[in-house]
Protein backbone atom coordinates (compact mmCIF):
# COMPACT_ATOMS: atom_id res chain seq x y z
CA UNK A 1 0.00 0.00 0.00
CA UNK A 2 3.08 2.25 0.16
CA UNK A 3 2.93 2.76 -3.60
CA UNK A 4 -0.73 3.64 -3.39
CA UNK A 5 -0.14 6.33 -0.75
CA UNK A 6 2.77 7.74 -2.74
CA UNK A 7 0.63 8.22 -5.80
CA UNK A 8 -2.12 9.85 -3.79
CA UNK A 9 0.44 12.33 -2.47
CA UNK A 10 1.62 13.04 -6.03
CA UNK A 11 -1.92 13.62 -7.26
CA UNK A 12 -2.76 15.90 -4.34
CA UNK A 13 0.37 17.95 -4.95
CA UNK A 14 -0.35 18.27 -8.67
CA UNK A 15 -3.92 19.32 -7.97
CA UNK A 16 -2.71 22.11 -5.67
CA UNK A 17 -0.04 23.27 -8.09
CA UNK A 18 -2.17 23.32 -11.19
CA UNK A 19 -5.58 24.26 -9.82
CA UNK A 20 -7.13 26.99 -11.94
CA UNK A 21 -4.54 26.58 -14.72
CA UNK A 22 -6.93 25.08 -17.25
CA UNK A 23 -6.53 26.72 -20.65
CA UNK A 24 -9.71 28.45 -21.79
CA UNK A 25 -10.73 29.00 -25.43
CA UNK A 26 -9.31 32.18 -26.89
CA UNK A 27 -12.03 34.67 -27.71
CA UNK A 28 -12.02 37.78 -29.80
CA UNK A 29 -14.39 40.31 -31.25
CA UNK A 30 -15.98 39.56 -34.59
CA UNK A 31 -18.48 42.39 -34.32
CA UNK A 32 -19.95 43.65 -37.56
CA UNK A 33 -22.36 46.48 -38.33
CA UNK A 34 -25.86 45.14 -38.96
CA UNK A 35 -28.29 47.38 -40.88
CA UNK A 36 -31.50 48.26 -39.09
CA UNK A 37 -33.73 47.71 -42.13
CA UNK A 38 -33.64 46.65 -45.75
CA UNK A 39 -33.58 49.33 -48.42
CA UNK A 40 -36.20 47.38 -50.36
CA UNK A 41 -39.21 45.80 -48.67
CA UNK A 42 -41.95 43.50 -49.90
CA UNK A 43 -45.48 44.84 -49.70
CA UNK A 44 -47.38 44.15 -46.48
CA UNK A 45 -45.66 40.82 -45.89
CA UNK A 46 -43.52 40.19 -42.83
CA UNK A 47 -43.59 36.40 -42.45
CA UNK A 48 -40.47 34.35 -43.02
CA UNK A 49 -40.64 31.55 -45.61
CA UNK A 50 -41.94 28.19 -44.43
CA UNK A 51 -39.66 25.18 -44.50
CA UNK A 52 -41.54 23.86 -47.54
CA UNK A 53 -41.56 27.30 -49.15
CA UNK A 54 -42.01 25.91 -52.67
CA UNK A 55 -45.63 25.03 -51.91
CA UNK A 56 -46.35 28.75 -52.12
CA UNK A 57 -46.08 28.46 -55.91
CA UNK A 58 -49.22 26.31 -55.85
CA UNK A 59 -47.93 23.68 -58.28
CA UNK A 60 -48.41 19.99 -57.49
CA UNK A 61 -45.78 18.84 -59.95
CA UNK A 62 -43.17 21.14 -58.40
CA UNK A 63 -43.99 19.72 -54.96
CA UNK A 64 -43.41 16.19 -56.25
CA UNK A 65 -40.12 17.20 -57.85
CA UNK A 66 -38.93 18.63 -54.54
CA UNK A 67 -39.65 15.37 -52.73
CA UNK A 68 -37.76 13.47 -55.41
CA UNK A 69 -34.76 15.81 -55.14
CA UNK A 70 -34.62 15.50 -51.36
CA UNK A 71 -34.67 11.71 -51.59
CA UNK A 72 -32.43 11.12 -54.60
CA UNK A 73 -29.99 14.00 -55.09
CA UNK A 74 -26.43 12.66 -54.85
CA UNK A 75 -24.86 15.87 -53.54
CA UNK A 76 -27.34 15.89 -50.68
CA UNK A 77 -26.66 12.22 -49.96
CA UNK A 78 -22.92 12.92 -49.89
CA UNK A 79 -23.49 15.78 -47.45
CA UNK A 80 -25.44 13.41 -45.19
CA UNK A 81 -22.50 10.99 -45.13
CA UNK A 82 -20.17 13.85 -44.17
CA UNK A 83 -22.40 14.46 -41.17
CA UNK A 84 -22.01 10.80 -40.20
CA UNK A 85 -18.23 11.15 -40.50
CA UNK A 86 -18.28 14.23 -38.26
CA UNK A 87 -20.39 12.37 -35.71
CA UNK A 88 -17.81 9.58 -35.62
CA UNK A 89 -14.99 12.12 -35.23
CA UNK A 90 -16.80 13.69 -32.27
CA UNK A 91 -17.17 10.29 -30.62
CA UNK A 92 -13.47 9.61 -31.17
CA UNK A 93 -12.55 12.94 -29.59
CA UNK A 94 -14.66 12.09 -26.54
CA UNK A 95 -12.79 8.82 -25.97
CA UNK A 96 -9.79 10.68 -24.50
CA UNK A 97 -11.95 11.87 -21.58
CA UNK A 98 -12.67 8.31 -20.48
CA UNK A 99 -10.31 5.65 -19.05
CA UNK A 100 -8.97 2.88 -21.23
CA UNK A 101 -9.50 -0.63 -19.78
CA UNK A 102 -7.87 -3.84 -21.07
CA UNK A 103 -8.21 -7.47 -20.06
CA UNK A 104 -5.28 -9.81 -20.77
CA UNK A 105 -4.52 -13.47 -20.14
CA UNK A 106 -1.22 -15.33 -20.48
CA UNK A 107 0.25 -18.80 -20.22
CA UNK A 108 3.83 -19.97 -20.65
CA UNK A 109 6.45 -22.58 -19.92
CA UNK A 110 10.10 -22.13 -19.03
CA UNK A 111 12.79 -24.84 -18.88
CA UNK A 112 16.35 -25.94 -19.76
CA UNK A 113 17.05 -27.93 -22.92
CA UNK A 114 18.50 -31.35 -22.19
CA UNK A 115 17.26 -31.53 -18.63
CA UNK A 116 16.43 -34.99 -17.34
CA UNK A 117 12.77 -35.72 -17.99
CA UNK A 118 12.42 -31.97 -18.40
CA UNK A 119 12.30 -31.60 -14.62
CA UNK A 120 13.64 -28.06 -14.83
CA UNK A 121 10.57 -26.85 -16.77
CA UNK A 122 8.05 -24.57 -15.03
CA UNK A 123 4.58 -23.36 -16.07
CA UNK A 124 2.99 -19.99 -15.47
CA UNK A 125 -0.59 -18.73 -15.93
CA UNK A 126 -1.97 -15.26 -15.36
CA UNK A 127 -4.99 -12.98 -15.85
CA UNK A 128 -4.82 -9.21 -15.40
CA UNK A 129 -7.10 -6.20 -15.79
CA UNK A 130 -5.38 -2.93 -16.67
CA UNK A 131 -6.60 0.65 -16.92
CA UNK A 132 -5.06 3.96 -17.95
CA UNK A 133 -6.41 7.49 -17.73
CA UNK A 134 -5.01 10.88 -18.69
CA UNK A 135 -6.02 13.63 -16.25
CA UNK A 136 -7.24 16.55 -18.34
CA UNK A 137 -5.87 19.30 -16.06
CA UNK A 138 -5.35 21.77 -18.88
CA UNK A 139 -8.53 21.04 -20.78
CA UNK A 140 -6.73 19.81 -23.92
CA UNK A 141 -8.93 16.77 -24.38
CA UNK A 142 -12.05 18.77 -23.57
CA UNK A 143 -11.00 21.39 -26.11
CA UNK A 144 -10.45 18.72 -28.75
CA UNK A 145 -13.92 17.36 -28.03
CA UNK A 146 -15.42 20.85 -28.32
CA UNK A 147 -13.66 21.37 -31.66
CA UNK A 148 -15.01 18.05 -32.94
CA UNK A 149 -18.54 18.86 -31.78
CA UNK A 150 -18.46 22.26 -33.47
CA UNK A 151 -17.13 20.62 -36.64
CA UNK A 152 -20.13 18.29 -36.43
CA UNK A 153 -22.43 21.30 -36.17
CA UNK A 154 -20.70 22.83 -39.19
CA UNK A 155 -21.28 19.64 -41.18
CA UNK A 156 -24.95 19.64 -40.22
CA UNK A 157 -25.32 23.26 -41.27
CA UNK A 158 -23.46 22.52 -44.49
CA UNK A 159 -26.01 19.86 -45.30
CA UNK A 160 -28.83 22.34 -44.74
CA UNK A 161 -27.08 24.84 -47.03
CA UNK A 162 -26.74 22.20 -49.75
CA UNK A 163 -30.40 21.22 -49.30
CA UNK A 164 -31.52 24.83 -49.73
CA UNK A 165 -29.32 25.25 -52.79
CA UNK A 166 -30.67 22.07 -54.38
CA UNK A 167 -34.34 22.86 -53.75
CA UNK A 168 -33.96 26.40 -55.06
CA UNK A 169 -32.11 25.12 -58.15
CA UNK A 170 -34.88 22.59 -58.74
CA UNK A 171 -37.47 25.36 -58.60
CA UNK A 172 -35.48 27.59 -60.97
CA UNK A 173 -34.80 24.76 -63.43
CA UNK A 174 -38.48 23.78 -63.44
CA UNK A 175 -39.61 27.35 -63.97
CA UNK A 176 -37.07 27.72 -66.77
CA UNK A 177 -38.42 24.63 -68.53
CA UNK A 178 -41.95 26.04 -68.40
CA UNK A 179 -40.78 29.50 -69.49
CA UNK A 180 -38.91 28.09 -72.48
CA UNK A 181 -41.93 26.03 -73.46
CA UNK A 182 -44.04 29.17 -73.42
CA UNK A 183 -41.47 31.08 -75.45
CA UNK A 184 -41.35 28.16 -77.89
CA UNK A 185 -45.14 28.25 -78.19
CA UNK A 186 -44.98 32.01 -78.82
CA UNK A 187 -42.35 31.51 -81.52
CA UNK A 188 -44.47 28.83 -83.19
CA UNK A 189 -47.55 31.07 -82.99
CA UNK A 190 -45.65 33.95 -84.57
CA UNK A 191 -44.43 31.60 -87.28
CA UNK A 192 -48.04 30.66 -87.98
CA UNK A 193 -48.96 34.39 -88.14
CA UNK A 194 -46.05 35.07 -90.50
CA UNK A 195 -47.07 32.16 -92.75
CA UNK A 196 -50.65 33.45 -92.83
CA UNK A 197 -49.43 36.89 -93.90
CA UNK A 198 -47.17 35.19 -96.48
CA UNK A 199 -50.19 33.54 -98.07
CA UNK A 200 -51.89 36.90 -98.20
CA UNK A 201 -48.86 38.49 -99.86
CA UNK A 202 -48.59 35.62 -102.35
CA UNK A 203 -52.24 36.14 -103.25
CA UNK A 204 -51.79 39.88 -103.77
CA UNK A 205 -48.64 39.37 -105.84
CA UNK A 206 -50.49 36.86 -107.98
CA UNK A 207 -53.10 39.45 -108.84
CA UNK A 208 -50.54 42.21 -109.26
CA UNK A 209 -51.69 44.22 -106.24
CA UNK A 210 -48.17 44.39 -104.77
CA UNK A 211 -44.63 43.93 -106.07
CA UNK A 212 -42.52 40.76 -105.69
CA UNK A 213 -40.43 42.78 -103.22
CA UNK A 214 -43.17 42.39 -100.61
CA UNK A 215 -43.15 38.64 -101.21
CA UNK A 216 -39.39 38.39 -100.68
CA UNK A 217 -39.58 40.46 -97.51
CA UNK A 218 -42.31 38.31 -96.00
CA UNK A 219 -40.53 35.11 -96.94
CA UNK A 220 -37.49 36.46 -95.08
CA UNK A 221 -39.69 37.06 -92.03
CA UNK A 222 -40.97 33.48 -92.18
CA UNK A 223 -37.44 32.13 -92.45
CA UNK A 224 -36.33 34.22 -89.48
CA UNK A 225 -39.23 32.94 -87.40
CA UNK A 226 -38.34 29.36 -88.26
CA UNK A 227 -34.71 30.01 -87.34
CA UNK A 228 -35.70 31.19 -83.85
CA UNK A 229 -37.35 27.87 -82.95
CA UNK A 230 -34.42 25.35 -82.85
CA UNK A 231 -32.38 27.34 -80.26
CA UNK A 232 -35.39 27.50 -77.96
CA UNK A 233 -35.94 23.77 -78.36
CA UNK A 234 -32.31 23.12 -77.45
CA UNK A 235 -32.48 25.41 -74.41
CA UNK A 236 -35.61 23.59 -73.24
CA UNK A 237 -33.85 20.23 -73.55
CA UNK A 238 -30.84 21.57 -71.65
CA UNK A 239 -33.07 22.88 -68.85
CA UNK A 240 -34.80 19.51 -68.58
CA UNK A 241 -31.40 17.80 -68.38
CA UNK A 242 -30.35 20.09 -65.53
CA UNK A 243 -33.58 19.34 -63.70
CA UNK A 244 -33.15 15.59 -64.18
CA UNK A 245 -29.61 15.69 -62.76
CA UNK A 246 -30.84 17.61 -59.70
CA UNK A 247 -33.37 14.85 -59.16
CA UNK A 248 -30.66 12.18 -59.38
CA UNK A 249 -32.00 10.85 -62.67
CA UNK A 250 -30.46 10.43 -66.13
CA UNK A 251 -31.72 13.04 -68.63
CA UNK A 252 -32.72 10.36 -71.14
CA UNK A 253 -36.48 9.95 -71.13
CA UNK A 254 -37.07 12.53 -68.41
CA UNK A 255 -39.93 14.97 -68.88
CA UNK A 256 -42.38 17.15 -66.97
CA UNK A 257 -46.09 17.50 -67.63
CA UNK A 258 -46.79 21.22 -67.34
CA UNK A 259 -46.15 23.44 -70.35
CA UNK A 260 -46.86 26.93 -69.09
CA UNK A 261 -46.10 29.33 -66.25
CA UNK A 262 -49.85 29.88 -65.97
CA UNK A 263 -49.87 27.04 -63.43
CA UNK A 264 -47.46 28.93 -61.15
CA UNK A 265 -48.74 31.29 -58.45
CA UNK A 266 -46.83 34.24 -57.03
CA UNK A 267 -46.06 33.39 -53.38
CA UNK A 268 -45.80 35.99 -50.66
CA UNK A 269 -42.59 36.24 -48.71
CA UNK A 270 -41.18 38.77 -46.26
CA UNK A 271 -37.56 39.46 -45.40
CA UNK A 272 -37.99 40.23 -41.70
CA UNK A 273 -35.26 42.23 -39.98
CA UNK A 274 -31.59 42.03 -41.07
CA UNK A 275 -30.51 41.00 -37.57
CA UNK A 276 -32.77 37.95 -37.75
CA UNK A 277 -30.94 36.72 -40.83
CA UNK A 278 -28.08 35.52 -38.61
CA UNK A 279 -30.23 32.64 -37.37
CA UNK A 280 -32.03 32.08 -40.67
CA UNK A 281 -29.14 31.08 -42.92
CA UNK A 282 -27.28 27.83 -42.28
CA UNK A 283 -24.16 29.07 -44.11
CA UNK A 284 -23.79 31.75 -41.41
CA UNK A 285 -24.21 29.04 -38.79
CA UNK A 286 -21.52 26.99 -40.54
CA UNK A 287 -19.07 29.89 -40.44
CA UNK A 288 -19.80 30.48 -36.75
CA UNK A 289 -19.41 26.80 -35.84
CA UNK A 290 -16.08 26.70 -37.67
CA UNK A 291 -14.97 29.74 -35.70
CA UNK A 292 -15.93 28.10 -32.42
CA UNK A 293 -13.99 25.00 -33.44
CA UNK A 294 -10.97 27.19 -34.19
CA UNK A 295 -11.21 28.72 -30.71
CA UNK A 296 -11.17 25.25 -29.19
CA UNK A 297 -8.20 24.24 -31.34
CA UNK A 298 -6.23 27.22 -30.01
CA UNK A 299 -7.01 26.14 -26.45
CA UNK A 300 -5.80 22.61 -27.24
CA UNK A 301 -2.62 23.95 -28.87
CA UNK A 302 -1.79 26.04 -25.81
CA UNK A 303 -2.55 23.21 -23.42
CA UNK A 304 0.03 21.09 -25.25
CA UNK A 305 2.79 23.25 -23.67
CA UNK A 306 1.93 21.88 -20.23
CA UNK A 307 2.76 18.44 -18.84
CA UNK A 308 0.50 15.48 -19.44
CA UNK A 309 -0.45 13.45 -16.39
CA UNK A 310 -1.38 9.81 -16.82
CA UNK A 311 -2.51 7.23 -14.30
CA UNK A 312 -2.08 3.55 -15.03
CA UNK A 313 -2.97 0.56 -12.92
CA UNK A 314 -3.42 -3.14 -13.21
CA UNK A 315 -4.51 -6.02 -11.02
CA UNK A 316 -4.71 -9.75 -11.54
CA UNK A 317 -3.76 -13.24 -10.44
CA UNK A 318 -0.80 -15.44 -11.33
CA UNK A 319 -0.04 -19.13 -10.63
CA UNK A 320 2.23 -21.96 -11.73
CA UNK A 321 -0.77 -24.21 -12.14
CA UNK A 322 -3.92 -23.46 -14.08
CA UNK A 323 -6.10 -25.19 -11.46
CA UNK A 324 -4.69 -22.97 -8.72
CA UNK A 325 -4.94 -19.75 -10.71
CA UNK A 326 -7.55 -18.16 -8.48
CA UNK A 327 -6.28 -19.56 -5.19
CA UNK A 328 -3.37 -17.14 -4.77
CA UNK A 329 -3.33 -13.51 -3.73
CA UNK A 330 -4.22 -10.51 -5.88
CA UNK A 331 -1.34 -8.77 -7.67
CA UNK A 332 -1.67 -5.05 -8.42
CA UNK A 333 0.40 -2.27 -9.90
CA UNK A 334 -0.30 1.50 -9.72
CA UNK A 335 1.72 4.16 -11.57
CA UNK A 336 1.35 7.92 -11.96
CA UNK A 337 3.46 9.54 -14.69
CA UNK A 338 4.08 13.11 -15.77
CA UNK A 339 5.55 14.12 -19.15
CA UNK A 340 6.65 17.69 -19.84
CA UNK A 341 7.76 18.87 -23.29
CA UNK A 342 11.32 20.23 -23.07
CA UNK A 343 12.56 20.59 -26.66
CA UNK A 344 10.45 19.96 -29.75
CA UNK A 345 12.26 22.15 -32.34
CA UNK A 346 9.39 24.69 -32.25
CA UNK A 347 6.62 22.22 -33.15
CA UNK A 348 4.23 23.30 -30.39
CA UNK A 349 4.76 26.99 -31.13
CA UNK A 350 4.16 26.39 -34.83
CA UNK A 351 0.95 24.47 -34.06
CA UNK A 352 -0.31 27.35 -31.92
CA UNK A 353 0.58 29.90 -34.62
CA UNK A 354 -1.22 27.75 -37.17
CA UNK A 355 -4.35 27.60 -34.99
CA UNK A 356 -4.27 31.37 -34.44
CA UNK A 357 -3.88 32.08 -38.16
CA UNK A 358 -6.70 29.67 -38.98
CA UNK A 359 -8.94 31.44 -36.50
CA UNK A 360 -8.14 34.84 -38.02
CA UNK A 361 -9.00 33.47 -41.46
CA UNK A 362 -12.34 32.16 -40.17
CA UNK A 363 -13.14 35.52 -38.54
CA UNK A 364 -12.79 37.21 -41.92
CA UNK A 365 -14.80 34.45 -43.58
CA UNK A 366 -17.53 34.80 -40.97
CA UNK A 367 -17.78 38.55 -41.56
CA UNK A 368 -17.76 38.03 -45.33
CA UNK A 369 -20.54 35.45 -45.08
CA UNK A 370 -22.76 37.87 -43.15
CA UNK A 371 -22.11 40.75 -45.57
CA UNK A 372 -22.82 38.52 -48.56
CA UNK A 373 -26.04 37.33 -46.91
CA UNK A 374 -27.25 40.91 -46.49
CA UNK A 375 -26.34 41.63 -50.11
CA UNK A 376 -28.17 38.52 -51.36
CA UNK A 377 -31.40 39.53 -49.66
CA UNK A 378 -31.17 43.17 -50.72
CA UNK A 379 -30.48 42.20 -54.34
CA UNK A 380 -33.38 39.74 -54.40
CA UNK A 381 -35.79 42.30 -52.93
CA UNK A 382 -34.73 44.88 -55.48
CA UNK A 383 -35.12 42.42 -58.35
CA UNK A 384 -38.59 41.44 -57.19
CA UNK A 385 -39.72 45.06 -57.14
CA UNK A 386 -38.04 45.83 -60.47
CA UNK A 387 -39.47 42.83 -62.33
CA UNK A 388 -42.95 43.48 -60.93
CA UNK A 389 -42.86 47.01 -62.37
CA UNK A 390 -41.43 45.75 -65.66
CA UNK A 391 -44.18 43.15 -65.95
CA UNK A 392 -46.86 45.82 -65.51
CA UNK A 393 -45.34 47.99 -68.24
CA UNK A 394 -44.70 45.02 -70.50
CA UNK A 395 -48.31 43.90 -70.18
CA UNK A 396 -49.46 47.24 -71.55
CA UNK A 397 -46.90 47.10 -74.36
CA UNK A 398 -48.03 43.58 -75.27
CA UNK A 399 -51.68 44.60 -75.41
CA UNK A 400 -50.93 47.53 -77.68
CA UNK A 401 -48.64 45.44 -79.90
CA UNK A 402 -51.41 42.88 -80.44
CA UNK A 403 -53.84 45.64 -81.39
CA UNK A 404 -51.30 47.22 -83.74
CA UNK A 405 -50.59 43.93 -85.54
CA UNK A 406 -54.28 43.14 -85.99
CA UNK A 407 -54.94 46.63 -87.42
CA UNK A 408 -51.88 46.53 -89.69
CA UNK A 409 -52.79 43.10 -91.09
CA UNK A 410 -56.39 44.12 -91.73
CA UNK A 411 -55.44 47.42 -93.39
CA UNK A 412 -52.84 45.64 -95.54
CA UNK A 413 -55.49 43.15 -96.60
CA UNK A 414 -57.69 46.09 -97.58
CA UNK A 415 -54.84 47.80 -99.40
CA UNK A 416 -54.71 50.76 -97.02
CA UNK A 417 -51.19 49.98 -95.68
CA UNK A 418 -47.97 48.74 -97.21
CA UNK A 419 -46.17 45.59 -96.12
CA UNK A 420 -43.52 47.56 -94.25
CA UNK A 421 -46.08 48.53 -91.63
CA UNK A 422 -47.16 44.92 -91.23
CA UNK A 423 -43.56 43.75 -90.90
CA UNK A 424 -42.85 46.34 -88.23
CA UNK A 425 -45.98 45.34 -86.32
CA UNK A 426 -44.95 41.68 -86.55
CA UNK A 427 -41.52 42.33 -85.12
CA UNK A 428 -42.94 44.47 -82.34
CA UNK A 429 -45.52 41.86 -81.36
CA UNK A 430 -43.06 38.97 -81.30
CA UNK A 431 -40.55 40.97 -79.29
CA UNK A 432 -43.22 42.08 -76.80
CA UNK A 433 -44.49 38.52 -76.32
CA UNK A 434 -41.03 37.07 -75.85
CA UNK A 435 -39.94 39.86 -73.51
CA UNK A 436 -43.08 39.42 -71.42
CA UNK A 437 -42.22 35.77 -70.83
CA UNK A 438 -38.62 36.62 -69.96
CA UNK A 439 -39.74 39.19 -67.40
CA UNK A 440 -42.30 36.82 -65.95
CA UNK A 441 -39.68 34.13 -65.51
CA UNK A 442 -37.25 36.66 -64.01
CA UNK A 443 -39.88 37.69 -61.45
CA UNK A 444 -40.52 34.10 -60.38
CA UNK A 445 -36.80 33.42 -60.32
CA UNK A 446 -36.22 36.43 -58.07
CA UNK A 447 -38.78 35.04 -55.61
CA UNK A 448 -36.93 31.72 -55.51
CA UNK A 449 -33.67 33.64 -55.03
CA UNK A 450 -35.18 35.50 -52.08
CA UNK A 451 -36.30 32.23 -50.51
CA UNK A 452 -32.74 30.95 -50.84
CA UNK A 453 -31.22 34.20 -49.56
CA UNK A 454 -33.44 33.98 -46.46
CA UNK A 455 -32.28 30.45 -45.74
CA UNK A 456 -35.08 28.67 -47.55
CA UNK A 457 -37.29 28.57 -44.49
CA UNK A 458 -34.68 26.69 -42.48
CA UNK A 459 -34.51 27.89 -38.90
CA UNK A 460 -32.20 26.88 -36.07
CA UNK A 461 -34.10 24.97 -33.41
CA UNK A 462 -33.34 25.04 -29.70
CA UNK A 463 -30.68 27.56 -28.72
CA UNK A 464 -29.33 30.04 -31.25
CA UNK A 465 -25.78 29.92 -32.53
CA UNK A 466 -26.03 33.50 -33.75
CA UNK A 467 -24.78 35.23 -30.61
CA UNK A 468 -21.74 37.41 -31.10
CA UNK A 469 -18.45 35.82 -30.08
CA UNK A 470 -16.84 37.84 -27.37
Amino acid sequence: MIMHRYELYILTLLSLLFAGCQIQPVNGSVAIDIPANWDQQTENVSTWPAQDWWKGFGNTELNQLMISAQNNNYDLAAAATRVLQAEAQARLAGVALLPNVDLSASSGQQGVFGGENNVDASNSFGISLGASYEIDFWGKNRANLTAAQESLHASQFDRETIAITITSNVAIAYLQVLSLRERLAIAQLNLANAERVLKLVESRVKYGAVSPLDLAQQRAVVARQRTSIPPLEQQERDARSVLAILLGRPPQGFDVNNTSLESIALPEVGAGMPSELLTRRPDIQTAEAQLRAANANIAAARAAYFPSIRLTGSSGVQSTALAALFDGGLIYNLVASLAQPIFDAGRLEAEEDLALARREELIQFYRSTIINAFADVETALGTIQSTAEQQNYQTEELEQAEIAFQLAERRYREGAEDLLTVLDAQRTLFSAQDQYQLIRFARLQSLVTLFRALGGGWQLENESYAQSLQ
